[in-house]
């Protein structure tokens, strides 16, 4: 029985989405505009040959109708294709559950104050459960700029740092040592379970080190406390059936733990890809490998960075070989991200954008998917290939990847 490796190249969008106009992203185009920032400053194109070799020039030049200034190949050998999201959020939850099948229909809450964003209420709540006095912050903010600011303060009251964003989360930074991490978590955990019945999506653990706000600097023990998802997804399908789903970086968090036999937690693009390349070599036949590639939003999409989005991607790009290497006769490997983060738009939020589905296997010629209108096409190919009871949503583009089970 094959294994399916999924790795989301997490706030990668290849072009606004035909709803955009609704979340004033229109114009919004994360790898093309990442690639003319990179040639405005290198005076050369990017160098993606195995994403390029996999079609993914051809998807955001199908999807918004752009030439990407990324270095040409001669050869194509892989399937690619563009997905519109229909979830109400451009949000990490609503497109994880899609591509794994389950579509968020419903709206979130928010909080939509840019200062005291979360009410009285709610805070007294939030201080009577954990005991706390109060907390800092109540605003929406940069998680580098927030602790910048108030780290200092933190260690000196021991409150907790409390922010949100255009997102739906209720977002915690405090410090490693002086805070404790196991105390974070607890509090996390606390919040989650208040805010989690008014339709909040996650809570986030930030923890941070450092002396002063000259060197704090976030740690890779961030935690995503999420809601279940309304569904059961592709992945209880699976190990509900006897399968394994194997989750690299916050996969499990995002999805509540919920139909994850593994965990494996790692920081950087690099060591996540080495984790997954572990996991193909060793995974048991019938195994799902999903790995979520954070640092591709968190470091250089919300940080409005392209020149540094674009160095990353060709640093992933290298590794692609290896992960191929890897690869057994009958794995197939699928590309894909949750939505945009255009590092060149207004704002630091996420952008409503097409995202590429890219898929190989060893034997794949160059397949044209064209558009496809959920991201749930995707979890619904994964519940082809490993003959899964059917999805509620998503079309199965499994026969045009000309793949043997």
């Amino acid at each position: 029985m094959a294994r399916v490796i999924i790795m989301v190249i997490d706030g990668f969008g290849v072009g606004h989405a035909p709803d955009a106009e609704q979340f004033g992203d229109v114009g919004a185009n994360s790898f093309f505009n990442i690639g003319e920032c990179y040639k405005n400053e290198f005076n050369k194109p990017m160098v993606l040959p195995n994403l390029a070799r996999m079609g993914l020039v051809r998807a955001c030049q199908q999807a918004s109708n752009k030439v990407i200034n990324v270095e040409d190949v001669d050869q194509h050998k892989g399937a690619y294709g563009y997905a519109a999201e229909i979830s109400t959020g451009k949000d990490t939850p609503s497109g994880h559950w899609e591509m794994a099948g389950v579509p968020v229909l419903f709206d979130w809450h928010y909080f939509t104050d840019k200062e005291n964003s979360f009410p009285k209420e709610l805070q007294q709540q939030i201080n009577s459960a954990t005991g706390f006095e109060g907390m800092l912050a109540n605003c929406h903010a940069s998680g580098t700029d927030i602790i910048a600011k108030l780290g200092e303060e933190h260690i000196k009251t021991g409150l907790p740092i409390c922010y949100t964003s255009a997102d739906s989360v209720f977002q915690v930074a405090a410090h490693e040592e002086h805070f404790g991490l196991d105390n974070l978590y607890q509090y996390c955990q606390t919040v989650q379970k208040i805010v989690g019945p008014m339709n909040i999506g996650r809570v986030i653990a930030r923890p941070f080190i450092g002396d002063n706000a000259s060197n704090f600097a976030r740690t890779g023990n961030r935690r995503d406390f999420s809601i279940l998802p309304p569904a059961k997804t592709v992945l209880d399908k699976l190990t509900d059936a006897g399968g394994t789903v194997i989750s690299v970086g916050k996969i499990a968090d995002i999805f509540a733990h919920q139909g994850v036999s593994i965990k494996t937690k790692a920081t950087g693009i690099n060591a996540l890809v080495d984790a997954t390349i572990e996991h193909i070599k060793t995974a048991d036949d019938n195994s799902l490998i999903f790995t979520n590639l954070v640092n591709f939003d968190q470091d250089f999409g919300h940080r409005r960075d392209p020149i540094g989005y674009a160095q990353a991607l060709e640093s992933f790009d290298k590794r692609l070989d290896e992960i191929k290497t890897t690869m057994n006769d009958d794995d197939v490997l699928f590309l894909t991200s949750d939505h945009g983060c255009d590092p060149t738009w207004q704002g630091s939020d996420h952008t409503r954008e097409y995202v590429p589905v890219l898929a190989y296997h060893h034997h794949i010629a160059s397949v044209d998917l064209g558009e496809r209108s959920t991201f749930a096409d995707l979890g619904q190919t994964i519940a082809s290939i490993f003959e899964l009871e059917k999805l509620t949503y998503g079309t199965s583009f499994l026969d045009e990847l000309g793949f043997n089970m």
